[in-house]
């Protein structure tokens, strides 16, 4: 079964090409990160429109480097949700115009199980059942994964995603945007423990998270200090992301130690953060459990991760009718089982 993936839900154009015998045979990303660094962040009408004028194109490409044409493509699959509503639609609409066209059947993906099941596209893949840790600009949360479609959310945040903080913390430390990647290349560089910021709702029971105090806790120490001394940024830099990386790694502690798995899967775009990395690393050696992640191109929004669970749910029999929907929110949760 050959399914296209496409992936429209923010700021990347994704697509790929999905084998359910011979695995991935191409996929392209279009970044959007230029068009909206001027502006600190996405501006989800300058998204939409983008994505107007990159998509079909790169699925011409994909095609072609596959050496596929639209007759032997299988079925499509797009994510319809949670995103941006006018980026979700051109994805949506071009999909399901492509899967009309083709006579094929189509899937509209939940973005968050797509990017759960990214490490399925690597070797060794994740056995059933494992913990996964969603981080992104968006979502934050710990699920317990039972299979595809059986997920019981055991924490989420409760304000700011992680990514969300992170992206916030380098708008006030003076530093370009995606806010990621800048605060992890500015932290190398930071001084240990010339600050010691808070490991949000640790000092408590459960596995919901907060990362708006953190936030704000740099605000303040920020406006305390000179931003125009490098180190000083550096270091702050450094306090936040060791006291997000500590938040993350504590909580995902707890969780393996709730549910009792062995294995813990970690999606999403923060998740291509090497000190992030690194402690769940330590922790998850430390406790006996295994270790997933998707390649660091596939921690970010792919057309890969949708074509590979649009794969497993057009197989199961899961198809949209000729109309179609967006879901800007959409919980995992609602998600129906695959058996």
């Amino acid at each position: 079964m050959l399914i296209l993936g496409i992936e429209t839900s923010c700021d990347d154009t994704g697509a790929a090409l999905y084998d359910a015998q011979r695995g991935l045979l191409a996929h392209r990303l279009h970044s959007q990160v230029e068009l909206h660094r001027a502006y600190g962040g996405v501006v989800p009408e300058l998204a939409a429109r983008d994505h107007v004028h990159k998509l079909l194109p790169l699925v011409q490409v994909i095609l072609d480097e596959a050496g596929a044409t639209p007759g032997q493509v299988d079925g499509v699959a797009y994510t319809a949700g949670p995103g941006l509503t006018g980026a979700l639609l051109v994805g949506a609409s071009l999909g399901r115009a492509l899967a009309w066209a083709w006579q094929v059947p189509a899937a509209g993906i939940h973005h968050m199980e797509a990017h759960l099941l990214a490490p399925m596209l690597e070797s060794p893949a994740p056995a059933f059942p494992f913990l996964a840790l969603l981080v992104s600009g968006g979502h934050t949360l710990l699920a317990d994964v039972a299979g595809v479609g059986r997920y019981t959310v055991l924490g989420e945040s409760l304000d700011d995603a992680v990514g969300e903080a992170f992206d916030k913390t380098a708008k006030i430390l003076g530093l370009s945007y995606p806010g990621g990647p800048e605060i992890a290349r500015v932290a190398r560089s930071g001084v240990p423990r010339r600050f010691r910021f808070p490991r949000p709702m640790t000092d408590r029971p459960g596995l919901d998270f907060s990362f708006s105090g953190l936030k704000t806790h740099t605000l303040n120490t920020a406006r305390a200090h000179d931003l125009d001394d490098a180190q000083t940024v550096a270091d702050i830099a450094h306090a936040f992301q060791e006291a997000a990386v500590d938040t993350l790694t504590i909580k995902c502690r707890r969780a393996l130690e709730a549910t009792g798995h062995t294995r813990l899967v970690v999606a999403g775009g923060v998740g291509a953060n090497t000190r992030l990395r690194e402690r769940l690393a330590e922790m998850s050696a430390g406790v006996g459990a295994d270790l997933f992640y998707p390649r660091p191109e596939f921690c970010t929004d792919n057309g890969a991760m949708v074509a590979y669970a649009g794969c497993v749910r057009l197989q199961a029999g899961e198809q949209v009718d000729t109309g179609f929907d967006v879901y800007p929110r959409w919980r995992l949760s609602d998600l129906p089982p695959v058996a």
